[in-house]
């Protein structure tokens, strides 16, 4: 092409931007699109070691990468079978063998990406102008066996060689052949690439242009590249694009083992430290794309926008196989140049990734030099890959990471890239425009510019490709836009407690049927709309997944079996239950947290899943760049950290006054918001400190963009003047108020601040006096807590904010409240004039918090189910404090830190539904799940990237690889005899034991079945009828010597039998003897009978075993190899406990007596396992103390809880399963310590690190060690 010519392009792109409207994905662990963006946000690694179904590991595989014929790769990513119906897509059967299993999942990815579009079965289009144009490779794994098979001259020549005779030779070509699928009409075109996109346009009765094009590992985008040229021309009005390789064969593994390019490791982690190779995937991924006017004009969805592709050559270099920095940077400016914007202005860039250190270096070079020309900002650009997750799928590589970058423009969301511990140093890459993405994390824009992002893909032979995307802008709602799934509610009620456990013990029967995913989705749409009656009884709870739906009901129905007449329970584990609902009409208060309760990344899942909060930090970003600040969405969902001293400093960042404040209104704003689409309607509201402005503005006394714009003028005004260094600090104090107030009395510059609870107060004051009281309150035993502020609020030492924020006030137009707002000064309502208003709001900034009176005053007015609105749950646990026993409610949102944030939202609306609010479930804006109908018509087919082999192929392959009768074999043996002795063994009473004997391999061979399903060839010689018959019949080639091998296998199974039967004996004697003991019985006859059955079944047994072994056989060669031994077996001490056999208990023998002299008294349940009969030790000192501790430990934090003891587990997260704060965690200990005063004292430091009650354990238990050699 010319370079007039390419301008040409470049400027029609610029004016014909290309849409992308419908996709369909298959790769390692996702059969669907839904499920391959689900992995990518769940970070889920899809890497696997090569299953059977690929090729043999034995076979292959070596370690040394200098083994010859060998690889040392074995691991990839691997696709997961789906349905396919031959006869959907009118295929016959009988065809299949003959096609590479790429023709037919390329229909089934075509078809899904047809209805993603829009254009499915049934809709009507211009099919003239539509066409088919997909990225692939060889499809070497159908052209491998079909070459195979024309070996036959060389094996001829080479059997006539080693001496066989002309029969023989035919009869092993005959089976070798057979290995192999046969030669027919289809298997030319079945091994053509381009044949894929000419079935697909020839099913689909397509008629624009079809073609596979083949750039190696940039075939996708090649293709892309065509089509977008194919639609700008106006020779199609759409077109299906993307790209495909089903190619994981041992050739495809050879090929990269002797490049070499493949990682030693489990694991691929491009651009890590310790990157050393890539690992190949299979994948299919196809687009939908059209004109963006087009598009639009058909109300098509828009997922986003291409505005630009770059192509280029790497040009004469070293090697033809080496990537080079040149041809890349070329590719990238040519694509930028096309888009018409700087690089700079990009969010994300997918990068090829595949994790050869050379490869990520050069890419990274590239990179770096077009993204830093210009740009002085430093990581500001996520770089991530997602072959960690599904491995280099080649051919289909770039189609992969153009559908993760298309759904996060989409859905607005960064996707994380998995398996980096710690960037490459190399890179330097804290020097330049890009960080690693390993979270998860919500997209905000850079200012007002569009979402972009990049996607780049090189090949082999110097080929590379760049793509440019923008986020697609609707200009009317475009209803349903999210593809993932969130935590579903599920909500179950009856009209009595005891209908309501056998509703959910049915509906737990049927989430665990073959049908559970049909009836977990029917659960889920019962429960969104549910409005239950008052009177009814209610469960409920919240799950991401049928197994854990499984498991929370299975936890719902054991709760309601043990307290069948209980008015209400909440299980740790996050299901609610109540006998009845509240009427709780005019009861409702929303609380709002203030400075304290900020955290990194908090309310990061729902930012993902709803647009609320991401619009709230979005408007809020646009005024602080507007003012020369950074956004402060990079505060609250920083950049991913590699080290603490990073984590520490984002932390301390957050803190500062200035953002902190605005960061929890932003979060505080968009979780109401989400929260009022259920129906959500308070009848009071009341914050906190800084919470009192979100209060106000909940209650409709400020607009939107009014309360945006105080939330940070307060934060600025209240930091410290702008040079200053700042002297203020607060601090937590737990005890007597009246006593705190002495103490503080003696201090100048110290006061409280805030009046929490009953026994909690806050101090403010100079951050040096804060110090000083600090150690004398905690030498007099009060717990104190440093809070995590910048600032004394609420004392003279924040005068500075006065000035600032009342001519912030000014500004902004105050509206008469439309429910009762408390005030922190008055602890009464908001006055409604809008003067008093005004001075009453300026006034808070130095005046304290009267947070007890303010709760004391609403409970008054008929406040009782308290909703904390924003993050943690402190002013949930003060309302706990300040109310006491008296009958109240009290629900936090996000309670934790560490549980996923749309999880906690959604169990906090299940917890109100079930205490009778009538709301509905959140907003589901997520695609409707279609499920599959259970009468589907046709032939059902289980494919995956393997090719299809019909069960008659399969049978004889498996023929063609068992042993041959011999031509010649003369046993002396009377096989009637063997036979008839091993009937005797087989219906005996042994036939359970004998049935659990492994299998012994009569025939070893190096090879190895073709195909998973093809059954083994090891015989049981204990569990066919016929066994040793069959070992005369099928024995090869004159050899007694393995004859005689095989029947001394035989011969050593028999012992193993006998050992296993006497050890059975031994066991089941024990446990009578047991079961006596337990009982005080004295039943010696009993017992002599029962050793006199035992001993005649051994007799039995060994007459049968010499009477097998009597049979004459012709007096064998001798062995060249030495004789195997069976190991000595130790006897077992009685007082063992007998292990359970692997097999089903057989029936009683010869112990009637015993069972009938056991009959009248009083049933015994079995025993699996008994307890030993004698030298019971008793258990240690050191036990004893953490038995005691743990259950003392358990007992302290029900009570300090609520939670039932049954309930707690000593695993359970401290925070995130139980809610316990760090004060609650002193107040905890406090009471431990009550109860065993030689505990140490740990600080409240040392007692934050601890996550589980078991942590708590074992450090106490660690410290009593260390007293106690102290002490010795």
């Amino acid at each position: 092409m010319s370079a007039q010519s390419s301008t040409s392009t470049l400027t029609a792109l610029q004016k014909t931007p290309i849409a992308i409207i419908g996709m369909s994905a298959l790769f390692a662990q996702a059969k669907n699109l839904q499920e391959y963006w689900q992995n990518i946000l769940g970070k889920v690694n899809g890497i696997t070691e090569v299953p059977e179904s690929a090729w043999n590991l034995e076979d292959y595989y070596d370690p040394d990468p200098k083994a010859p014929d060998k690889t040392y790769g074995k691991w990839g990513g691997f696709l997961p079978k789906i349905d396919f119906d031959p006869l959907e897509f009118g295929l016959p059967p009988d065809t299949l063998e003959a096609l590479d299993s790429a023709h037919l999942l390329g229909l089934v990815m075509a078809k899904q990406a047809l209805e993603d579009a829009g254009y499915g079965q049934g809709k009507e289009f211009n099919r003239e102008t539509t066409g088919v144009i997909l990225g692939g490779s060889g499809l070497w794994k159908s052209i491998t066996p079909l070459t195979s098979r024309l070996q036959y001259p060389l094996w001829k020549r080479i059997c006539q060689k080693s001496g066989l005779s002309q029969e023989q030779t035919d009869k092993i070509i005959e089976n070798m052949k057979a290995a192999y699928v046969p030669w027919q009409e289809n298997s030319f075109p079945g091994m053509l690439p381009n044949v894929v996109a000419g079935r697909i346009t020839n099913r689909f009765d397509l008629g624009g242009t079809n073609c596979v094009v083949d750039a190696a590992c940039a075939s996708s985008l090649s293709a892309l590249k065509m089509a977008i040229s194919e639609l700008i021309e106006g020779r199609c009005d759409m077109i299906l694009t993307g790209g495909f390789d089903t190619d994981n064969s041992i050739l495809n593994y050879m090929c990269f083992s002797k490049t070499p390019a493949f990682s030693k490791k489990d694991c691929l982690n491009p651009f890590d430290a310790t990157s050393d190779g890539m690992m190949v995937g299979e994948g299919l991924g196809m687009l939908v794309i059209k004109r963006l006017e087009d598009a639009e004009r058909d109300g098509d969805r828009i997922y986003a926008v291409i505005k630009g592709i770059g192509t280029a050559s790497d040009g004469r270099f070293k090697s033809i196989y080496a990537p080079r920095p040149e041809g890349q940077v070329r590719a990238l400016r040519r694509a930028y140049q096309e888009a018409g914007f700087s690089p700079a202005t990009l969010g994300l860039v997918e990068a090829h990734g595949t994790g050869t250190p050379a490869g990520d270096f050069c890419e990274f070079t590239a990179l770096n030099e077009v993204f830093s020309e210009n740009n002085a900002e430093k990581q500001t650009i996520a770089l991530g890959s997602v072959k960690s997750q599904i491995g280099h799928t080649k051919a289909a590589a770039g189609a992969a990471s153009l559908i993760k970058t298309t759904l996060a423009l989409h859905h607005k969301i960064l996707p994380a890239t998995i398996n980096i511990t710690e960037p490459n140093p190399k890179f330097k890459i804290e020097d330049s425009p890009f960080y690693l993405n390993t979270e998860t994390r919500p997209w905000l824009p850079k200012g007002k510019t569009p979402r972009r992002a990049g996607v780049s893909s090189f090949g082999f032979g110097g080929t590379d490709y760049h793509l440019v995307l923008e986020e697609y802008t609707p200009k009317l709602p475009q209803g349903e836009n999210r593809i993932h799934h969130r935590p579903q509610s599920i909500l179950l009620w009856g009209q009595n407690p005891e209908e309501l456990r056998q509703i959910c013990q049915k509906a737990l029967e049927q989430l665990q049927s073959p049908q559970g995913s049909q009836v977990y989705i029917e659960l889920q749409n019962q429960s969104k709309s549910a409005q239950l009656p008052l009177k009814v009884a209610r469960v409920g709870f919240v799950a991401t997944s049928l197994a854990e739906a499984i498991k929370l009901l299975q936890a719902a129905v054991k709760q309601l079996q043990k307290q069948p007449q209980a008015e209400a329970w909440e299980h740790p584990q996050g299901i609610y239950y109540r006998k009845t609902g509240l009427l709780l009409e005019g009861k409702v208060v929303a609380l709002f947290p203030g400075q304290g309760s900020q955290y990194l990344n908090m309310g990061r899942e729902i930012a993902l899943n709803f647009p609320e909060i991401q619009t709230a930090y979005q408007k809020l970003d646009t005024l602080r760049a507007k003012a020369g600040l950074t956004p402060l969405s990079a505060g609250v969902f920083p950049i991913p950290t590699f080290n603490e001293v990073d984590e520490k400093r984002q932390t301390s960042l957050l803190q500062r006054t200035e953002n902190a404040q605005p960061a929890i209104g932003a979060f505080s704003v968009g979780l109401y918001k989400t929260l009022q689409k259920t129906g959500f309607k308070p009848n009071f509201v009341a914050g906190h400190s800084f919470g009192e402005l979100t209060a106000l503005w909940s209650a409709g006394v400020f607009t939107d963009d009014d309360y945006y714009y105080l939330i940070q003028a307060r934060g600025q005004a209240m930091a410290a003047p702008k040079g200053a260094t700042p002297q203020g600090a607060m601090l937590a104090v737990t005890g007597k108020v009246s006593q705190i107030a002495q103490w503080v009395e003696g201090m100048a510059n110290v006061q409280i601040a805030n009046y929490n609870a009953p026994e909690q107060v806050v101090l403010s004051g100079l951050a040096s006096e804060i110090a000083t009281i600090e150690k004398i309150l905690s030498s007099q035993g009060y717990q104190v807590t440093p809070l995590p502020v910048s600032a004394a609020f609420h004392t003279s030492l924040v005068r500075h904010a006065s000035q600032p924020f009342g001519k912030a006030l000014d500004q902004v137009k105050f509206h008469a409240p439309q429910i009762p707002v408390y005030a922190n000064v008055t602890a009464a309502p908001y006055p409604k004039d809008l003067s008093g208003m005004r001075q009453l709001l300026e006034a808070q900034l130095l005046n304290s918090v009267q947070f007890v009176q303010q709760i004391e005053n609403i409970y008054a007015q008929g406040g009782y189910c308290f909703v904390e609105i924003g993050p943690r749950q402190i002013l949930t646990n003060l309302v706990k404090q300040i109310l006491g026993d008296r009958p109240h409610l009290a629900i936090a949102l996000n309670p934790s830190r560490q549980k996923d944030s749309d999880v906690q939202l959604s169990q906090g609306v299940i917890q109100l539904r079930v205490l009778g609010l009538p709301l509905n479930d959140l907003e589901n804006a997520a695609l409707t799940v279609k499920t599959p109908s259970n009468k589907r018509k046709g032939m059902i087919l289980k494919l995956n990237a393997t090719n299809y082999i019909s069960d008659k192929t399969k049978a004889l392959i498996g023929s063609a690889l068992q042993p041959d009768s011999p031509a010649e074999i003369e046993p002396s043996v009377d096989s009637q005899t063997v036979e008839s002795k091993c009937e005797e063994v087989k219906g005996s009473e042994n036939e359970e034991i004998l049935a659990s004997i492994p299998s012994v391999n009569l025939y070893p061979s190096d090879s190895q079945p073709l195909l998973e399903e093809i059954p083994t060839l090891n015989l049981s010689i204990v569990s066919q009828d016929r066994t040793v018959t069959m070992t005369m019949n099928n024995a090869i080639s004159n050899n007694v010597n393995l004859l005689l091998q095989a029947f001394n296998q035989y011969q050593q199974s028999l012992a193993k039998v006998h050992e296993e039967y006497i050890k059975h004996q031994s066991q089941s004697f024990q446990s009578v003897l047991q079961l006596l003991k337990q009982k005080e019985m004295t039943a010696i006859d009993q017992i002599d009978e029962l050793s006199t059955a035992a001993d005649a079944e051994n007799s039995k047994f060994d007459r049968q075993n010499s009477e097998v072994s009597s049979v004459n056989f012709p007096d064998p060669a001798p062995f060249k190899s030495e004789p195997q031994h069976l190991p000595t077996l130790e006897p077992q001490p009685l007082n063992i406990a007998p292990q359970p056999l692997p097999t089903p208990e057989p029936e009683p023998v010869h112990i009637s007596p015993i069972v009938n002299y056991l009959e009248p008294r009083q049933p015994i349940a079995p025993i699996s396992t008994p307890e030993p009969v004698s030298e019971v030790s008793e258990p240690s000192l050191d036990s004893i103390q953490d038995d005691a501790l743990s259950q003392a430990l358990l007992e302290v934090v029900s009570e300090k809880t609520g939670y039932p003891t049954e309930m707690l587990e000593l695993e359970m997260d401290l925070e995130a399963d139980l809610g316990i704060d760090s004060i609650k965690r002193v107040e905890i200990m406090g009471s431990l310590q009550e109860a065993f005063s030689g505990l140490p004292k740990l600080s409240p430091e040392a007692l934050a690190e601890k996550r589980t009650l078991a942590h708590i354990v074992q450090y106490l238990r660690e410290k009593m060690m260390v007293t106690e050699k102290k002490i010795a």
